[in-house]
């Protein structure tokens, strides 16, 4: 009976060995793009991109929140509320002249006009 035990083990052994053999692994390169995962949207590099300047970092320190947490709750939004960013980022004023400073302009030009033509 050992002799049965050990023929039959060693076919069970040679079957799985011959049908684990048939599958194949199908190695290849893939790009840097395919690694990196899907690329952000415009709206969110825009984004990102904001948070990246000198200057909007100063002012989100002055302000007391950090610049690297500002980043990281911009890639926890949702992309409606990305889409909605990037158009009041888009729709800013590019100096940043609020109604004050148009009233300041028109002020300075008319002071230019009495004294320096009317007289």
């Amino acid at each position: 009976m050992n002799l049965a035990l050990k023929k039959t083990t060693c076919r069970v052994l040679v079957v799985s060995l011959l049908a684990l053999s048939f599958q194949t692994a199908n190695a290849g390169l893939i790009g840097a793009d395919q690694a990196a995962g899907p690329a952000p949207s415009p709206e969110r590099a825009l984004v990102l991109g904001t948070l990246d300047r000198a200057e909007v970092a100063a002012q989100l320190q002055a302000a007391g929140i950090d610049p690297r947490a500002a980043r990281e709750r911009v890639q926890t939004m949702s992309d409606q509320e990305v889409q909605a960013l990037a158009r009041d980022i888009q729709a800013a004023p590019a100096g940043g002249m609020s109604d004050w400073g148009w009233v300041a302009v028109v002020l300075i030009a008319a002071l230019i006009w009495y004294y320096a033509i009317r007289k």
